[in-house]
């Protein structure tokens, strides 16, 4: 072989050398969750991880009461390069104070003791949204989850795939249509702030809210937005979970945006100005204080008895068709049926090892919260399902 040849020769071999660990050192992101994946994948990736044991969720605040959160100690920074934002307004607001993580990378643990401290969102609530959310699109090895904006990574994953989106934002778990705020996933970005939508939003606070967001406007806007969708998206779904967070997400606004210091006929009329800090910037109005007292889904029964929705989904554009089969607002029971042993299994047929683990440490945390909310959720008119066997 001639000194030129052998020179090209090693230098192709050494590109595909670099070309080789270059692919090698892009990690699977530690947020990322690991559902749907092959057991040889992950068996290849689970070992590259940092594997933690859950901790115990944190319990209620010892002060419960209303404070100042828009404080000294968490000043507003806008998200930088590198950081995660999503969906929701509350975990934005939360990460650019720094009551989360500003990356928006955090764990179920810390996503409760921050919605707590910087919302006063009551103690059981917060563990279902934070487990929910953990189980369908966190990492369960490493215990961390994506707030969610549908940022990607350069290059390919260790699987060889396109690097996929991480976190919450992720459509058709946690996340879901006809949102206040945002678009549907179908059109192409459901994580943004929407102005044409939030436009509407004041509308509607101007037509039957006096000025103000509160649970008339909500019931309204409510089923304006699953109106619109029904019209317009052939993909549009409102079962499962989504049935449950679509009201939800109405009520939290008016129990968690408004300040804690209002009282008498101020008490729930969340001010516009403060609705476009939280939606728009994923900010604490100036000296905001929050709620006075443990808050969630107050008002929820009225949003829903106002235009009761049965869950359901879009066979084709306007052709909305009832599907109880996920559960619903009103029967948590079939949802958690559905959720343990069609969407859980699904996602980990057979998990092995610390996944298996913390998947049955995280099924637990989730399922001990819910009878708090649901009175006949807990045996024997709703047990607990093992579908990994005990630890």
């Amino acid at each position: 072989m001639s000194k030129q040849l052998f020179s090209v020769s090693f230098q192709f071999l050494y590109a595909l050398l670099l070309a080789s660990l270059a692919i090698q050192s892009l990690a699977f992101p530690s947020y990322e969750s690991l559902g749907g994946l092959s057991e040889r994948q992950l068996k290849e990736i689970i070992p590259t991880l940092d594997a933690r044991v859950p901790p115990s969720p944190p319990g209620p605040l010892r002060f419960n009461g209303t404070k100042l959160v828009d404080d000294s100690d968490h000043p507003f920074r806008a998200p930088g390069p590198g950081d995660v934002r999503g969906p929701c307004p509350g975990l934005n607001t939360l990460a650019n104070h720094g009551y989360l993580p500003r990356n928006g990378v955090a764990t179920p643990a810390q996503m409760i003791q921050a919605a707590q401290d910087g919302f006063n969102m009551d103690n059981q609530p917060a563990h279902i949204a934070a487990y929910a959310a953990h189980l369908m699109n966190g990492n369960l090895v490493t215990d961390l989850l994506s707030i969610g904006g549908k940022t990607r990574n350069t290059g390919s994953d260790p699987r060889g795939q396109p690097a996929p989106i991480a976190g919450i934002s992720e459509h058709g778990t946690f996340e879901g249509d006809a949102s206040l705020t945002r678009g549907d996933d179908f059109f192409g970005d459901n994580h943004s702030f929407n102005q044409t939508l939030f436009d509407q939003f004041v509308e509607y606070s101007n037509r039957f809210g006096g000025g103000f967001y509160n649970y008339s406007v909500a019931a309204e806007l409510r089923f304006q937005r699953i109106q619109q969708s029904i019209a317009t998206n052939p993909e549009f779904d409102l079962r499962g979970f989504r049935h449950f967070t679509a009201f939800g997400e109405t009520v939290f606004a008016v129990n968690m945006f408004t300040d804690g210091r209002k009282t008498g006929a101020e008490a729930g009329q969340l001010d516009l100005k403060s609705a476009r800090s939280f939606f728009r910037d994923g900010r604490y109005p100036r000296g905001f204080h929050r709620a006075n007292k443990p808050t969630a889904g107050e008002g929820v029964e009225i949003v829903l008895a106002a235009h009761p929705v049965a869950p359901g989904h879009n066979v084709g554009v306007n052709n909305y068709v009832e599907d109880r089969s996920r559960g619903s607002m009103t029967d948590f029971c079939t949802f958690y049926k559905f959720f343990i042993n069609t969407q859980m299994k699904e996602m980990y047929p057979n998990p092995t090892g610390v996944l298996r683990r913390n998947l049955n440490l995280n099924l637990d945390f989730f399922y001990q919260s819910i009878p708090f909310l649901y009175d006949s959720f807990s045996p024997p008119d709703c047990p607990q399902i093992f579908p990994y066997g005990r630890n």
